[in-house]
């Protein structure tokens, strides 16, 4: 009891604790990776054309719609009300599932799924608006941890109960939906934030805006008595000039993120790779039914998550311990790794084995989470908080935009409504341009530096250098010969 009356009142631990707890069942889906059998399989009997083309194209229009809103609602009712609200959805999410029957329901889900993507964005963020600045980085990597610990673990129990106890599908969603009612639960148990960043009240963008002139930005983001009696009384809130604040905040902060050619670029590249990813995310399933169908052989789509999990994970952790100037070699790395990454893609793509299409879904799964590790801490390290929120929720919508021409396009069946491996080709080609474009872009960006330049001249003349002692030393051979 003591522990918890100590926890409670920490400034950081106690709402860092709940998040983590929040983000660990929020994020122990147990069906999620069995979605795409369920949907066709007997329990809903829809056709696999029908979930490529019909349904899946719905939550990439709803979620593009949903986005910018709940970006701009999250901080204006300061985060809690909207993870409530993604904790509730979810919830809906899994009883539409479990109990509701036909195409219609589906078509609502959807929708429903929509609104807990779109609201991932107030997980991200409350944090920032509740503890000391101190604090970020470990808080940071407590919430990733949990979100990372209760994915791997829902997506290996899944497995577990259906390759092992032979727990139908049926069941495994009903588990989720327990699972996730917790979280619900536990969203009620977080601290209301007494800031937010853009709406803030007259007073306080006063001082936020003497701040920028005076200090680095961001650097203080206590704001003032007058602010925090203005949250908690609700005066002004909806003011005029509150909003006008807002506005004016939102424009300086979008002017300081993309202020730099050098944000600019890994900016285009988070968007570029992500929209791309999401595809391939949200259809490989059934590029593996495809390869081998659900109803006559055992699927392994839950331990291949958990293991794309864990090496992802891996391979992001090992940035924070790669030695590299970043700086100069960042740029490079993405068109190296996004080059391994359209491997990745062709190969599950050209693969008549299902162990290759996993191999393959792996490998780019890891290169994607490294190398947006490496974004987000560049783009990151170079701005205030306000300025990464506004820049994560506008890399975020330039991705989905993108992600959603290529539903419209090439998915939905209103338009050319592609099969599974011909879009996968077209993804893998999509990455094959990006990959191309960084490269050319790294490469001049190393040669600009001055590094890959001087590197290869150094090479160079050792090659020179040894070339000529060997045609020394060999003329000095002959002339003893003779």
């Amino acid at each position: 009891m003591a522990c918890w009356t100590k926890l409670k009142s920490s400034t950081w631990a106690y709402p860092t604790t709940v998040l983590c707890l929040y983000g660990f069942f929020a994020n122990c889906r147990v069906a999620e990776p069995f979605l795409t059998p369920y949907l066709i399989g007997p329990h809903k009997n829809i056709s696999e054309e029908v979930v490529t083309n019909y349904l899946f194209p719905i939550w990439t229009y709803s979620y593009l719609a949903f986005l910018f809103p709940v970006f701009l609602l999250t901080d204006f009712l300061r985060h809690k009300p909207l993870i409530t609200v993604q904790g509730l959805f979810l919830v809906t999410n899994y009883l539409l599932l479990c109990f509701a029957p036909g195409l219609l329901a589906m078509t609502v889900l959807q929708v429903n799924y929509a609104v807990v993507t779109s609201t991932e964005v107030a997980y991200f963020s409350y944090i920032y608006s509740i503890i000391p600045v101190e604090h970020y980085q470990r808080a940071t990597g407590y919430l990733r941890s949990a979100m990372l610990t209760g994915y791997t673990f829902g997506a290996g129990l899944g497995q577990v109960l259906i390759s092992v106890a032979g727990v139908d599908y049926l069941y495994i969603n009903a588990i989720t939906l327990g699972i996730v009612s917790m979280a619900f639960l536990i969203s009620f148990w977080l601290p209301m934030p007494q800031r937010s960043m853009f709406f803030k009240g007259k007073n306080a963008a006063a001082v936020g805006s003497q701040s920028q002139q005076e200090g680095p930005v961001g650097a203080d983001c206590s704001g003032s008595g007058n602010e925090e009696m203005e949250h908690n009384g609700r005066a002004g809130w909806c003011s005029r000039g509150n909003v006008a604040n807002a506005g004016r905040l939102l424009w300086q902060s979008f002017k300081e993120s993309y202020s730099s050619r050098h944000l600019i670029y890994w900016s285009l590249w988070w968007a570029l790779a992500t929209a791309g990813y999401v595809q391939v995310f949200n259809y490989i399933q059934l590029m593996w039914d495809h390869i081998e169908p659900s109803a006559t052989s055992t699927i392994y789509n839950g331990g291949v998550e958990a293991a794309c999990s864990l090496v992802g994970a891996a391979a992001a952790f090992s940035v924070g311990h790669i030695k590299v100037t970043w700086a100069v070699w960042g740029e490079l790395a993405l068109g190296l790794f996004s080059a391994v990454g359209t491997g990745a893609i062709f190969l599950m793509v050209l693969t008549s084995s299902i162990w290759a299409c996993y191999a393959g879904y792996v490998i780019f799964k890891s290169c994607y989470m490294f190398l947006i590790t490496i974004t987000a801490f560049q783009i990151a390290s170079n701005l205030s908080m306000e300025c990464y929120a506004l820049t994560f929720g506008i890399n975020t919508f330039v991705a989905l935009s993108l992600q959603t021409i290529m539903t419209g396009i090439f998915v939905d069946e209103a338009a050319l409504g592609l099969d599974i491996v011909t879009q996968f080709i077209i993804y893998g080609s999509y990455y094959a341009v990006i990959s191309v474009l960084f490269l050319i872009r790294g490469t001049y960006t190393a040669c600009l530096s001055g590094h890959f330049c001087n590197s290869m001249e150094n090479k160079l003349i050792k090659k020179f250098n040894h070339f000529f002692s060997c045609l020394k030393r060999n003329k000095n051979t002959q002339e003893k010969k003779s």
